[in-house]
């Protein structure tokens, strides 16, 4: 084995911690214009460290057309590629997950300048009440009032649909809790046709639920955590039994899942941060629904529990384009 001299090895130290404080490392900051006028010239263009402003628009860009990249983030992750292959079904291009000059274009691209838009934190975003933690212990969330947001990012970033790294390098000199306070928001807003759902196809070897209007139009794609191997989803057909908004949970070990030590049957309140998230879209299988989650960014990357699970912003589109009785298919 080899020996290192200790003065050797805090020399070393020393030189490396002088070059990286002579590097002129970029800001982490970003515009409205540098997203904003972004075009596909600019694919290449690295914004180091940090969000990148291509992926960013893009991102904006999908998910105006219901065709959710998951968190807008502006990071080249596995669910905006996810996105980005939907889009290219859906527009007849070549199969694949890389935004090229025709996929980019098909977005508006190049002629869309909107993508930030400002936001001014109004009084009722001001008075929220915060919770100041939320436990992992279900017994301990039992106790609480509300699981609520915990900070203005977290809630101002599910609003927006962003992350929370994403709104700090937008607003990196910014109060998040300041009535009049001007923010940089990403501007993905939807307009979901109300009901106009008639089948949801939740397909587990790509991990998307797909819904599907009149002659089989996608009208909307979202990344999807479905069932894992312990617990995995059924197969067939059921239908959309009934949807509740802020819905509380009640925790059943003997039907559900044993999560820590609990044992018992338990009462937990509603809220962003609950088990489900903001919206529960119950199957008419038992125990089994559509929901969405106080942990937006692990969409699609952890398992569920048997459950189809959603960012709470795509599971709310979803509750406002379905109605009861529209049937949910599991694809293999």
């Amino acid at each position: 084995m080899e020996t290192v001299d200790p003065r050797q090895a805090c020399l070393r130290i020393a030189i490396l911690t002088a070059v990286l404080a002579s590097v002129a490392w970029p800001a982490m900051a970003l515009t409205a214009d540098e997203v904003n006028a972004v075009i596909f010239a600019d694919k290449d263009k690295q914004a180091w460290p940090g969000p990148n402003p291509f992926v960013v628009k893009a991102q904006v860009l999908l998910s105006r057309r219901s065709i959710s990249p998951g968190v807008i983030d502006g990071v080249d992750g596995e669910n905006f590629r996810k996105a980005v292959a939907q889009l290219r079904r859906q527009e007849k291009l070549p199969d694949g997950d890389e935004i090229d000059e025709p996929a980019w274009l098909s977005l508006g691209g190049d002629t869309t300048t909107d993508v930030i838009a400002e936001y001014t934190l109004t009084d009722k975003d001001a008075a929220y009440d915060f919770a100041d933690e939320i436990p992992r212990d279900y017994a301990k969330q039992a106790k609480m009032k509300r699981l609520s947001y915990t900070s203005p990012q977290e809630m101002l970033g599910e609003r927006f649909h962003m992350s929370e790294t994403l709104l700090g390098v937008l607003n990196p000199k910014q109060a998040f809790s300041e009535a009049g306070a001007r923010l940089l928001v990403a501007s993905g807003r939807r307009s979901p046709e109300k009901g106009a759902a008639l089948r949801i196809d939740a397909v587990k070897s790509t991990g998307m639920v797909i819904v599907l209007g009149a002659e089989d139009k996608v009208l909307a794609s979202y990344p999807a955590t479905i069932g894992s191997e312990d617990t995995p989803s059924p197969s067939g057909e059921y239908t959309v039994e009934r949807i509740a908004r802020n819905p509380s949970y009640t925790y059943d070990p003997e039907k559900n899942f044993q999560q820590g030590k609990n044992t018992k049957t338990l009462d937990l309140p509603p809220g962003p941060n609950g088990p489900v998230g903001t919206v529960w879209i119950a199957l008419s299988k038992k125990t089994f629904g559509i929901h969405g989650t106080p942990e937006p960014a692990k969409v699609s990357k952890t398992s569920s529990h048997g459950c189809i699970r959603l960012t709470n912003w795509d599971a709310e589109e979803l509750a406002d384009l379905v109605k009861p009785g529209v049937p949910v298919r599991f694809v293999d």
